[in-house]
């Protein structure tokens, strides 16, 4: 029989794994210099195609959405009753990672990953609610609120209330990570997709 960890070593390991910042770390190796000091300063996909490099910034994308994934599917595989809380612990861990003085990114792309291993169809729904208002207004931001704003609505219909409760909770994160952008998305300043 496979030992299985409690929930503290489940969030722990989740945690350190979301906290490995792929955006700061690809662009120091290409010799782009530390993104926290270009842009916005976050170390996530947008703000790496603010350096001027797509495939970086898709790699970051990648990267970001499969680390939320993994960890929800590694956790499934042996204690499924505790995925949701491994996904958030790793959202937690990108968002505020110990290393970077708990200053991250914004959690989008591994909450998606979250999303599509845990709910797949609710993380799809997400993903074309992203690329749909991204396609239309060009502002990051506001695609990304869009999405996870609909993902709890989608989870509810499709996989019931608490999936719902729990893609809220994770809206709300997020949410709360982007209350500046929210601020410049009302005054109309905020900046649009592959701006420098």
């Amino acid at each position: 029989m496979v030992f299985a960890p409690d929930i503290v070593v489940i969030m722990a390991l989740g945690y350190l794994i979301g906290s490995i910042p792929f955006g700061l770390v690809l662009t120091r190796m290409a010799g782009l210099g530390d993104i926290r000091t270009i842009g916005s300063g976050n170390i996530g996909a947008t703000n790496v195609l603010r350096t001027g490099s797509k495939s970086l910034a898709l790699l970051t994308l990648i990267l970001d959405i499969g680390k939320g994934a993994a960890v929800v599917i590694a956790v499934s595989y042996y204690m499924g009753e505790y995925a949701f809380a491994a996904g958030l612990a790793t959202i937690l861990g990108h968002c505020f990672p110990l290393w970077l003085g708990f200053k991250g990114g914004k959690g989008v792309a591994t909450t998606l990953g979250t999303l599509l291993a845990a709910v797949p169809l609710t993380g799809l729904f997400a993903i074309a609610f992203w690329l749909i208002t991204a396609g239309l207004f060009k502002i990051s931001s506001l695609a990304a609120l869009v999405a996870l704003a609909s993902a709890p609505v989608t989870a509810y219909v499709l996989y019931g209330q608490t999936p719902a409760l729990i893609a809220a909770a994770l809206a709300a994160l997020v949410f709360y990570r982007h209350k500046d952008n929210i601020q410049r998305l009302a005054s109309g300043t905020e900046p649009k997709i592959g701006t420098k």
